[in-house]
C-alpha cells in the first residue's frame, strides 16, 4: 500500500527589507527643521523688538514728526524730553512704584517660600487641601474681587496707602509663588534637612539656613516673574490708589500714572513726553530681565533636571 502523498507547505511571501536610511536624509530634514525653527524665533524677535525700537524712537520726535511719518527717522536726538517727562510727574510715579515693591516682592518670596515649603515636605492632615486652595487662588480672576477687596481695604483704612497695597500685592502673587516653590522644594534632597536636624539645628534654621539656600535658582526665577507682574500691575492700584478727599496726596504708582499723563495734555498733545514716560516705565525691567536671564533659566529647568 503506498504511503499519502504529503502536500507541501506554501512558500513564504519574501520579506521586504527597508532599504536603510541614508545620512543624506536625516542630515536634510535637520536643515530645514533648525531653518524652520529659528525663522519662528526670528519672527518672534522682530515682532518683540520692533514696537519696543520704534517706541524708543518716538520718543526723540516732534508731535509734527510723528503725525507725518510715524515710522521715520528722528530728526533731533534731544534727551531733555526725558526730564520733562519726569518733571510732569513721572519721577513721583516712579518712585512710589519703587516703594511698593521693595517691600512687596521680598514679602511675597518669604511667605510664599515658607507655605510651599511646608506643603512640599511635611504630611499633615489637608495638605492637599491647603494645597489646591493656593492653585485655585492662581485661577481666581481678579476681577471678581474687585469689589469686596476695596471695601475690606476701606474697613481697614488702608486705601490710598502704600501698606494697603503692598497687602494686597503679596496676597494676589502667594498663588503663583507657592505652586512654584512647591515644586521645586520637593525636588531638594532630603539627607541634607536630616543632616542638619541630627546636628541640633530646629526646624526654622534648618529651612533658612540650609533649605532656603539650596533653593536660590526657584527663588531668584518666581521673584522676577512677581516683579515684572507686581510692576506692570494696572487695575489693583487703580481701584486702591485713589486719593479719597480732597487732602489726601496722590500716590499713583506708574502704570496709573501713565494714563493720568495722558489726560493731563488734553486738546494740547504732548506724545514725545509720553513715549518718553513709557520708556521710562519700560527700561527698568528690561535691565532686570535681561540681567538675570540666565538664572531665570537655570531655575525653571532645575526642578527638571533634578
Amino acid at each position: 500500500m503506498s504511503a499519502p502523498i504529503k502536500e507541501s507547505a506554501p512558500p513564504a511571501p519574501p520579506t521586504v527589507r527597508k532599504a536603510p536610511a541614508r545620512p543624506g536624509d536625516e542630515r536634510s530634514e535637520g536643515v530645514v527643521l533648525n531653518v524652520f525653527s529659528h525663522g519662528f524665533l526670528a519672527l518672534w524677535a522682530l515682532l518683540i523688538v520692533l514696537p519696543l525700537l520704534w517706541l524708543v524712537l518716538s520718543s526723540f520726535k516732534t508731535d509734527a514728526q510723528i503725525g507725518g511719518s510715524a515710522f521715520g527717522w528722528p530728526e533731533n536726538w534731544d534727551l531733555g524730553v526725558f526730564s520733562r517727562a519726569w518733571d510732569k510727574g513721572i519721577g513721583d510715579y516712579f518712585v512710589n512704584t519703587v516703594i511698593v515693591l521693595i517691600f512687596s516682592v521680598p514679602l511675597t518670596m518669604l511667605f510664599g517660600s515658607m507655605a510651599a515649603y511646608v506643603l512640599a515636605r511635611y504630611q499633615f492632615w489637608g495638605n492637599r487641601f491647603l494645597y489646591y486652595f493656593f492653585v485655585a487662588g492662581a485661577m481666581f480672576p481678579v476681577f471678581l474681587a474687585l469689589v469686596p477687596l476695596f471695601f475690606m481695604v476701606k474697613r481697614l483704612d488702608m486705601l490710598n496707602t502704600y501698606q494697603g497695597l503692598i497687602l494686597v500685592y503679596v496676597a494676589y502673587s502667594m498663588p503663583f509663588t507657592v505652586f512654584f516653590m512647591h515644586a521645586f522644594f520637593r525636588t531638594l534632597p532630603t539627607a541634607v534637612f536630616e543632616a542638619a536636624i541630627l546636628d541640633g539645628a530646629s526646624h526654622s534654621r534648618a529651612f533658612f539656613q540650609v533649605m532656603l539656600p539650596m533653593a536660590k535658582p526657584g527663588l531668584l526665577s518666581v521673584g522676577i516673574f512677581n516683579t515684572l507682574g507686581q510692576w506692570n500691575q494696572f487695575i489693583l492700584p487703580t481701584v486702591l490708589m485713589q486719593p479719597q478727599s480732597g487732602d489726601d496726596p496722590e500716590r499713583y504708582v506708574l502704570t496709573q500714572g501713565l494714563i493720568q499723563l495722558q489726560q493731563q495734555q488734553g486738546y494740547a498733545s504732548d506724545l514725545p513726553v509720553l513715549f518718553a514716560g513709557v520708556t521710562i516705565a519700560m527700561i527698568p525691567m528690561l535691565v532686570v530681565y535681561l540681567s538675570f536671564q540666565r538664572q531665570v533659566q537655570a531655575g525653571l529647568t532645575s526642578a527638571t533636571l533634578k
